[in-house]
């Protein structure tokens, strides 16, 4: 099913900032490595193929963001934890 509270957490603030420059930063680095060759002969790469390796780690980073809200928000919070 469908968890829109998944799709909201990962698409606004902090967690889609920080999943961009993820995807920023190591899909220029995957870029690099699997198509510079391509990029340094004058060619074009296929773009489809491009923008997978920016969207897998923007994935990737947003789920592991949501994985670890979702489980911080199960968790009791130390205050009630102080109280005891």
């Amino acid at each position: 099913m469908f968890d829109r509270s998944a799709f909201t957490t990962c698409f606004k603030g902090a967690v889609l900032r920080r999943s961009l420059i993820v995807a920023l930063l190591i899909g220029t680095v995957l870029t690099a490595i699997n198509q510079g060759d391509i990029i340094l002969a004058g060619d074009s790469p296929a773009i489809w193929k491009v923008a997978l390796t920016y969207l897998v780690p923007f994935l990737v980073a947003s789920y592991g963001a949501y994985s670890a809200l979702t489980v911080q928000a199960k968790m009791p919070s130390r205050a009630s934890e102080e109280e005891r």
